[in-house]
């Protein structure tokens, strides 16, 4: 059966990985990022960039590779104050997007998450597996956006061809 879906490897993303009390966080981080996402398993957006709360005190950060070094600069993870931590994981994940009419059954295929919208909103963003593979799974204009470590990337590639096949 042909499913009828767009499926894109996207390329490398700036990423910050950032742990520590909210208060501290949001002090430390300012307007360089959009407001910390106030329900967990959500995300903030604005100015080009995302902000995902995925654990407790746990956020990652996400803006197109070209704001990297403004990012990193801004962010400044190695005067960051003790009681935070912000490290830079920009080579660590590899994103994928599947958009289309049913890019839900895709998913399905892929991953065991309930990601029906009455269940897994517009901002949602979790953990959980795709391809039996631990990721990051969000929603995106027309579909979803999901990320592994980047050594799977090209196994996923593979794997999503022959869903699709």
């Amino acid at each position: 059966m042909r499913y009828d879906v767009t499926t894109e490897r996207l390329g490398l993303m700036a990423l910050f990985d950032i742990q520590g009390d909210r208060a501290a966080v949001a002090k430390w981080v300012g307007d360089a990022l959009p407001p910390l996402p106030e329900r967990p398993n959500t995300r903030s957006s604005g100015g080009g960039a995302d902000v995902f709360f995925i654990g407790p005190n746990h956020w990652i950060a996400r803006a197109p590779i070209e704001r990297e070094e403004a990012l990193n600069a801004r962010l400044n993870p190695t005067d960051c104050p003790a009681d935070i931590s912000i490290v830079r994981v920009s080579d660590t994940l590899t994103f994928f997007r599947a958009t289309g009419p049913e890019a839900a059954e895709i998913m399905a295929i892929a991953c065991p998450l309930d990601l029906h919208a009455s269940v897994f909103g517009a901002e949602a963003v979790t953990h959980t597996e795709v391809f039996g593979l631990k990721a990051l799974v969000l929603r995106c204009d027309g579909g979803f956006e999901f990320a592994v470590e980047q050594s799977f990337g090209d196994m996923v590639e593979d794997y999503l061809a022959r869903a699709l096949a």
